[in-house]
């Protein structure tokens, strides 16, 4: 949006707000204070760009499976180690709940108010200005470390092929994160095909290897006896290990609330999606690997395999699988750093747009790309260069303890916007299920459980280093540096901007309502046949 597009749209913003004021009891300063109030243009001229070059199974594929990464297949294993396989277990099923909560929450406001940066922009609208700047930084902040995690991560993996060295490391890393880069400055459908691609690796993968898991334990490999539930009885799981399983599921599940920003609809199938590719895979790992396995335990002190998916097949005799799962598991990484870089970029060149960020970031190439928002994120891929220091799997716990801590926040941050949006619709007399284009279930104890859970989880996920004796600054670091960030960000703009908290009777969500009942969602055709299978990505 370019020239006279944009100078159309921010004179119909100006005058938007002023004939709207009275009808929808913006009075005073109020109107200019400003509650953003977006002319009904530039909704759907913002929609219609975000999705120009990518197909709606691409949007969604990328939504579902760019969020599967490392987290699963590799951050799983130390989870197992130290939480036994009971513990991992709950640990990811309970965290897959209370995401589906924080899931349905921001898909709700989105199926409302359809734009990007999804609760960047929500909190503006339903909380205060100041936290969607705060949440903005943020979030760019978490993908400035969860790129190079999966950098990292990749590096991990190729020492399952290569023999362990700094060398052989640190350049496969440098050659994917320059890899990574070049996808982002091509043309958009490039990088959609090559997602779609790689995600239907990684989920026929996870079905693959559920099927596998389920065979080897119920004694389908020859000269293997039937395993069943043994690994959950001995060795036993512990309580403290249990919970520090949240922190590992919270790095596996970052980005899974993306989901919901392509389509409503989405949301309302989270929990099964997350019950299939998250928990059955992980209690499948957990009936095959024992958590005091000696490849487990090695794998923690920075040795290559650190997957427990390639343990399993390792332990269970099957030469060629462990190779196969190693292969797609290193394309997943880079297929997450190539999806989280996207985000990134569509975040980084939002808050430019928004004026939070230089405007320098708004210059795009000739494919439309934002080129200078590529470069920065890219910038922070040197990060991988930490492993010239440390082994590759030392500096992978690292970037995975930042990002868990973002991502705890950020969803903390999702029902607590979704709450003030919830009791404003209660204040001003509107009924969701009704009037609302998509209203979520188990509303508003969802939200309250989920900001409750990860609220505890993120103040207690450091706690180890509290025990006497075994202090230690890095983990302290990486469970706690967020939540100076996020406080300075939120008060130091409101402090320099003077903003306010938007009250419940002042939201303008009878406006958006009108808007969304003049644009209505086409409806679902019914899948028949083969095509039934388009559900993963629908």
């Amino acid at each position: 949006m370019k020239g006279n597009d944009a100078d159309v749209l921010e004179k119909a913003y100006d005058s938007n707000v002023q004939d709207n004021a009275e009808l929808y009891g913006f009075q005073g300063d109020s109107i200019r204070n400003p509650i953003p109030v977006l002319a009904e243009e530039e909704v759907f001229v913002e929609v219609k760009d975000l999705k120009k070059g990518l197909e709606q199974r691409h949007i969604q594929m990328i939504a579902l499976a760019g969020t599967i990464g490392t987290g699963l297949f590799l951050g799983s294993g130390r989870a197992l180690a130290t939480g036994g396989p009971v513990g991992v277990f709950l640990g990811y099923l309970f965290t897959g709940v209370l995401v589906s909560g924080v899931v349905i929450s921001i898909a709700e406001m989105s199926a409302l108010v359809p734009l990007s940066g999804s609760i960047i922009r929500q909190a503006e609208y339903f909380f205060d200005p100041a936290l969607s700047f705060a949440q903005g930084w943020n979030t760019v902040y978490n993908y400035s470390v969860g790129i190079p995690a999966e950098i990292v991560a990749a590096g991990v993996l190729i020492e399952f092929w290569v023999p362990t060295s700094e060398v052989s490391s640190i350049h496969f890393s440098v050659f994917n994160g320059i890899l990574v880069i070049a996808t982002n400055l091509l043309f958009i459908r490039v990088y959609g095909e090559l997602e779609f691609g790689f995600s239907m690796l990684k989920i026929l993968l996870i079905v693959g290897l559920i099927i596998m898991g389920l065979c080897i334990d119920l004694g389908g490999v020859p000269s293997q006896p039937r395993l069943g539930f043994h690994y959950w009885r001995d060795p036993v799981s512990r309580f403290c290990g249990f919970w520090t399983t949240f922190s590992n599921a919270a790095y596996a599940y970052s980005g899974v609330e993306s989901i919901a920003n392509a389509a409503a609809e989405a949301g309302k199938r989270i929990f099964f999606r997350v019950l299939i590719f998250y928990v059955l895979s992980i209690f499948v790992v957990t009936l095959l690997v024992p958590s005091n396995s000696q490849d487990l335990l090695s794998a923690q002190q920075g040795n290559a395999a650190q997957s427990p998916f390639v343990i399993a097949s390792s332990l269970a005799g099957i030469r060629v699988v462990p190779h196969i799962v190693n292969a797609v598991v290193l394309t997943s990484a880079w297929s997450a750093a190539n999806s989280g870089m996207l985000t990134s970029t569509r975040t980084l060149y939002g808050l430019a747009h928004e004026g939070h960020a230089p405007k320098f970031l708004l210059k795009t190439n000739r494919f439309g790309i934002p080129f200078i928002c590529v470069l920065c994120l890219g910038f922070f891929i040197a990060l991988g260069y930490m492993t010239l220091s440390d082994n590759a799997s030392t500096v992978f716990t690292w970037f995975q303890n930042l990002v868990s801590t973002a991502v705890l926040i950020q969803w903390c941050i999702i029902s607590l916007v979704y709450l003030r949006f919830y009791y404003a619709c209660r204040r001003q007399n509107i009924d969701r299920h009704t009037e609302l284009p998509w209203a979520g279930p188990c509303q508003p104890y969802a939200a309250w459980m989920s900001l409750l859970s990860f609220g505890t989880i993120l103040l207690t996920a450091g706690y180890p280093t509290f025990i006497k004796g075994d202090w230690d600054t890095e983990q302290f670091f990486g469970a706690y540096f967020n939540l100076p960030l996020i406080f300075g960000l939120y008060f130091g703009y409101k402090w320099v901007k003077g903003t306010k908290v938007v009250g419940l009777e002042e939201m303008p969500i009878r406006y958006y309502i009108d808007i969304a009942k003049k644009h209505p969602e086409e409806e679902e055709v019914e899948l028949r046949g083969w095509r039934r299978l388009a559900i993963l990505w629908s």
